[in-house]
């Protein structure tokens, strides 16, 4: 899955703004690195690749936003996520 390619175009963030996302392609947590977007707006940071209490969810994205995931891929990030 190449994240970079999926989220270069503009999404709706949670703060109401249609943004492009800044890519952070390695960021820490207590249980590994992820992949994440962030907000220029509000400066959330959604992990794309599991679902990380540090982190927002990216689905939360997907109430305004057509996000691209298949339903595999859906079940995966869940699947992988850590404790909360």
């Amino acid at each position: 899955m190449d994240f970079n390619q999926r989220f270069q175009n503009r999404l709706h963030c949670i703060c109401d703004e249609s943004v492009f996302f800044e890519i952070i392609e390695d960021i820490e947590c207590d249980w590994g690195n992820h992949f994440v977007i962030q907000c220029p707006k509000c400066e959330e940071l959604f992990s794309v690749d599991c679902e990380c209490p540090a982190f927002g969810n990216i689905f939360n994205l997907s109430k305004n936003n057509d996000l691209p995931y298949s339903e595999k891929e859906k079940i995966d990030y869940f699947k992988n996520s850590h404790p909360k």
